[in-house]
């Protein structure tokens, strides 16, 4: 039985281990429901001799776990009574020893005396149910348990404290609001009474909208932020990508080879420079394919330069003519890309690599119209040349993305697809009052708004929603 979907489920007291699975020093235990007290005070004795059901609430105690035979462990059991524990009931953690035959005593020892395992979720989902964390904010603390990056950390800890559920809920209590008024107009229709004032009611849908439609922009920032910076290192056969890729990374990732050709498939690898993750893309040397296999290579090169945010353009000034850069900047150029132009292996030319750079910046500028903005550096792959300034170029782009602290921002794909929802429904109710409808049918949208909305924070939900969300979660969380 699945019992994030059974309805009585949330009278059981569950246990399950917290900390992550193997061998550790210390392995934390939860168990939470009613009886998450009582039955740890059966398993557990004090070392001062006070019974857990007497003991005060947020206090730890040593003592040992021990079954009708024999001591399992010596350990600290941390006592949380009544709302005031992450779930909302009553909760229990034992921090134990980290052997994992010892985890597996204890919870059979919990089991043994009333407990169930815990689904996925299950302790965050209960915070849910029992008013702790809005819907959105239980989600976000799954993305500050796999943030792995200051950004995607950043972005889920302002999630998880709420900034994004405010801004929600008073969206949707200024909606709520006039859907009463309306509603309330129904009740008079024979009287042809307005309680809402439609002019201020036009006021209050260009404000929702304004913030629906700044939350749905800020989604491609929040996604970058979250899942990192995805970077692709372009260019001909031998430019120097792959030797670029292993500087940057500081070791032998990818195979370099004289050999025109050698990279057939997409590389990636994971960087964080400066709190940052950026996604770096080796890719196939672009240039008409000898073969089907290198063909495949060039069309993959390709469709991650279409995902990517930042595109590194490596090129050999022996191997590249000017119209030929400048070409490609055209032809792949986009608002929300940066495109970083490098002139690689100036080691071989180090006489003449600046006035080369200076002579092709120029040649730049004249061929492009401004909107065309690129960035030109120098630098040497082999020798690791110049990588300081092309980090530092990297890091001023994602410095642009950074949103400050107490800006809502949208992460979530879920949350995206609502806030679209909604968007709609409103633009729906402004044409019907555009046309003079009459309040039935504006209620009609502006219930669909409210519906769309509160299902971001769990105001409204359904239990297949529900079991989709939480069964994404680790068991202890």
């Amino acid at each position: 039985m699945n019992h994030l979907n059974n309805i009585n489920s949330t009278n059981d007291t569950i246990v399950a281990l917290a900390t992550a699975i193997g061998v550790g020093a210390i392995a934390v235990i939860r168990l939470s429901g009613n009886k998450a007290i009582d039955i740890a005070d059966k398993i557990f004795s004090t070392v001062h001799g006070k019974r857990l059901i007497e003991v005060p609430s947020h206090t730890v105690h040593l003592g040992t776990l021990k079954s009708k035979t024999e001591v399992i462990d010596e350990c600290l059991a941390t006592i949380f009574k009544g709302q005031k524990s992450y779930t909302g009931e009553p909760v229990v953690e034992f921090s134990c020893h980290g052997s994992s035959y010892i985890v597996q005593e204890i919870i059979k020892l919990c089991l043994q005396e009333g407990c169930r395992l815990a689904e996925a979720g299950e302790f965050t989902k209960r915070a849910f149910l029992n008013g702790k964390l809005a819907l959105n904010q239980a989600e976000a603390v799954a993305d500050l348990i796999i943030s792995d990056s200051y950004a995607s950390h950043q972005v889920a800890l302002q999630q998880m404290r709420g900034g994004f559920t405010t801004e929600i809920e008073h969206l949707r209590k200024e909606l709520l609001n006039f859907v009463s008024l309306i509603e309330l107009e129904l009740d008079f229709s024979e009287e042809d009474v307005a309680f809402a004032d439609r002019e201020q009611f036009r006021k209050l849908l260009t404000t929702i909208k304004t913030t629906i439609e700044r939350l749905l922009h800020s989604f491609s920032v929040g996604n970058v932020l979250k899942n990192g910076i995805a970077v692709a290192i372009v260019g001909k056969p031998n430019a120097g990508k792959s030797t670029l890729l292993n500087a940057l990374l500081n070791e032998e990732r990818a195979i370099v080879s004289d050999i025109a050709g050698t990279t057939r498939d997409t590389i990636e690898e994971t960087l964080h420079i400066g709190g940052i993750s950026f996604r770096f893309i080796d890719t196939a040397g672009i240039r008409e394919a000898k073969d089907q296999i290198e063909a495949i290579g060039v069309q993959k090169a390709k469709e991650k330069m279409a995902l990517a945010h930042i595109l590194l353009y490596l090129y050999d000034e022996n191997d590249n003519k000017p119209d030929e850069i400048i070409s490609f900047i055209k032809e792949n150029y986009r608002k929300d890309l940066k495109i970083i132009l490098l002139h690689n292996k100036i080691d071989q030319y180090e006489a003449t690599y600046s006035d080369s750079l200076s002579n092709f910046d120029a040649t730049l500028k004249a061929a492009l119209m401004p909107e065309y903005t690129t960035t030109l550096l120098g630098i040497s792959a082999r020798d690791h040349q110049n990588l300081d300034l092309l980090t530092k170029e990297l890091t001023a782009y994602a410095n642009t993305l950074v949103v400050g602290n107490n800006a809502a921002i949208v992460t979530n794909l879920r949350h995206y697809e609502a806030l679209k929802e909604a968007l709609q429904a409103i633009e729906k109710v402004e044409e019907g009052l555009a046309l003079n409808l009459s309040g039935d049918l504006l209620a009609i949208d502006l219930r669909e708004a409210l519906y769309h909305l509160g299902s971001i924070t769990g105001a409204v939900t359904n239990d297949e929603v529900l079991g989709h969300i939480f069964s994404k979660f680790c068991i202890g969380k």
